[in-house]
This record gives structure tokens, C-alpha cells and sequence, in this order.
């Protein structure tokens, strides 16, 4: 009887599909010392998983498709000298990158709200580590649409934004003179508009005298810059 050699062709197919990671297994060690635990389809990482990186110490825990993460994961990063994690974003994930709804930590800031391949994108409230705290619109990093800021110390802003900067309609207040100015904002400059009493019995350090509302035909307001100067300026009543 013939001896019928089997090609080394299909036996190799039959030890790579067998050597093909599917379904949940142990800890898999990289050759970068990168170590992940979950599940896995087609040789990639896909389902519940955990990773964790050598060199950074950083850990990630959540849902991977085809080799990335991607839908709901936490990412914590290692204290430094320490054995101990900090959790710096937990949220929605997509190819990779930070998307969807999501809360990202930075020592005492935090952002909470939408996300766009790893842009804070959409509507979100930001607490910065100073106290000031924005709610609004955002793109790619920046508040930009509708949003409201309040300071740290009391004063406020609430309008329209472009780019990071106040551009267009807004309010501003200013809560230790107990004044608030209406107008025309230009990459966070006022530029025309209206300045009026608002909270003066309750500010600590109001004007000597209330705003003027008309003089000869004209129309009185003031301008405060971010250093707190005070600038008197008249314009033509509309």
C-alpha cells in the first residue's frame, strides 16, 4: 500500500489554528513585557479584558473589539514610588480613543462629559484645580458654543465661546463690585456694550457711585480688564 505523505502545508495550518488565541484565557505575555488577561477572537484581543503596560505600570479594564479598546473601560495609571493607582479616565471608548460619555481625572481638575476620539467634544463640566468651574459646549479641547464659567472668586461669565475664548454675546459679572456688563465679546475682549448695577448692596467693594444710565443723548458704560482696571467709555445710544 502507498505511503501517503500529509503536506507540511496543512499541517502548519492545523498548528496556527490551534495556537490562535479565542475565548477567555490566562495571563498572555507580550514581547514588550506587556501582560493581558480576558478574552480574545482571531488571535486578537475582543470581548472583557485587562491590560496592563510594563514600562508605565499603567492599567486598563474594560471592553476591547479587535485588538483596541472599545466600548466602556477604566484606564489608572501607577503613583509614582508608590504600588498604588490613580484612575485617570473612565468612560466610553472607540478605536482606541477616549468617545462617547466619559470622566477624566487630573490630579484635583476633573472633566466630565462627551468625548470625541480623545477630544473633550460636545457638552461637558470642567473643575479646574484653581476653583473655577465651566458647564457648556465643546470642541476638541476648547469650550466653544454656549457655556457658562464661574471663578473662583464669584465673578462669572455666560455666553458664546469660539476656540477657548469668549466670542460673541455674553454677560459678565462682577460679583466684588456688584456690576454686570452685556455686550459684544472678540477673543476674550469686550468690545462694545453695556455695564449696569446688579448685586451692589451685597458687594464687598462696590463703586462710589451707581452706573449713570444717560448722559446728553449718550450712553454710559464701564469695561473692567481681567486685572481688575476700570476704564470709563461713552458710545453713541442705539
Amino acid at each position: 500500500m502507498p505511503y501517503i505523505k500529509k503536506s507540511q502545508k496543512t499541517q502548519s495550518t492545523l498548528l496556527d489554528i490551534k495556537s490562535q488565541k479565542c475565548g477567555l484565557r490566562s495571563s498572555v505575555f507580550s514581547v514588550n513585557g506587556n501582560e493581558y488577561t480576558g478574552e480574545w477572537q482571531d488571535n486578537k484581543k475582543h470581548g472583557k479584558g485587562t491590560q496592563v503596560w510594563k514600562k508605565s505600570g499603567a492599567i486598563y479594564d474594560g471592553d476591547w473589539k479587535f485588538g483596541k479598546r472599545d466600548g466602556y473601560g477604566t484606564y489608572s495609571v501607577l503613583l509614582p514610588g508608590t504600588n498604588k493607582y490613580a484612575r485617570k479616565y473612565c468612560g466610553g471608548w472607540k478605536n482606541g480613543k477616549k468617545h462617547g460619555y466619559g470622566t477624566y481625572y487630573n490630579s484635583s481638575a476633573v472633566y466630565e462629559g462627551e468625548w470625541s476620539e480623545d477630544y473633550r467634544s460636545g457638552w461637558g463640566r470642567m473643575y479646574y484645580e484653581n476653583g473655577d468651574f465651566y458647564e457648556g459646549e465643546w470642541l476638541k479641547d476648547k469650550n466653544h458654543g454656549q457655556g457658562i464659567i464661574i471663578f473662583a472668586n464669584g465673578n462669572w461669565y455666560e455666553g458664546t465661546w469660539r476656540q477657548g475664548k469668549k466670542n460673541g454675546n455674553g454677560k459678565f459679572y462682577y460679583s466684588d463690585k456688584g456690576q454686570l456688563y452685556e455686550g459684544i465679546w472678540v477673543d476674550g475682549i469686550p468690545k462694545c456694550g453695556t455695564l449696569s448695577d446688579f448685586g451692589r448692596d451685597e458687594a464687598p467693594t462696590p463703586t462710589k457711585y451707581p452706573v449713570p444710565q444717560k448722559i446728553d443723548g449718550m450712553m454710559a458704560f464701564s469695561v473692567f480688564s481681567y486685572a481688575d482696571v476700570y476704564t470709563q467709555i461713552i458710545c453713541p445710544c442705539l
